[in-house]
């Protein structure tokens, strides 16, 4: 039987949550759908010809989430936020595994096609995004998860305002506020 209200779904992550197995396979079936237009959300601002694909996104995502067993899921769109930051944290991976590759770690031969799939520049600023982010998460921690939630979990200035529990105009001005402070960071230009 699908599950529909917010308070069903509640309901059963917080079973899930608690170990029962039947919750989260019901579970699994509901958030789905959401769980993969979020990660399409991602993989759109990737370069075409990415190595990790939405589906291998999901999957990772998917095996991370089991992982999270002292969650206390609060809202359908508490557990979405989780969801992009376990996202973010499978690519922010990816890009560092890159990088290391890059510089000659566990060096291996691969066809040159297959060496060029993740650009290094795209792999670069993913990590510098990151650094950033943590830094701005030492000075505003709402703030950089405005930027969690709308850059990397693809979210709306509307359901960004439900999750973080503020008005829309708050998410509008943070949003502005550290997309500068983002900028000024990894360029070190003033601007916006």
């Amino acid at each position: 039987m699908p599950v529909t209200s917010a308070e069903n779904l509640t309901e059963l992550l917080r079973d899930w949550r608690q170990g029962d197995r039947a919750a989260l396979e019901r579970l699994m079936p509901v958030v789905y759908d959401e769980i993969r237009r979020i990660a399409h959300r991602y993989m759109d601002r990737e370069r075409q010809g990415h190595t990790l694909q939405t589906t291998a996104l999901v999957n990772e995502a998917y095996l991370r989430l089991l992982g999270q067993q002292h969650v206390d899921w609060n809202s359908r769109s508490h557990f979405f936020a989780v969801v992009a930051q376990v996202m973010r944290h499978v690519l922010i991976d990816h890009a560092r595994s890159r990088l290391y590759l890059k510089r000659g770690g566990d060096a291996q031969r691969v066809p040159i096609d297959d060496a060029t799939l993740m650009s290094t520049e795209r792999a670069d600023e993913l990590v510098a995004l990151d650094e950033a982010l943590k830094s701005l998460a030492q000075l505003d921690a709402r703030k950089a998860r405005v930027v969690e939630l709308r850059y990397f979990g693809g979210f709306s200035l509307e359901e960004t305002a439900a999750v973080l529990e503020v008005s829309l105009m708050t998410v509008r001005r943070d949003w502005q506020a550290a997309r500068a402070w983002l900028f000024r960071e990894m360029t070190g230009c003033e601007g916006s």
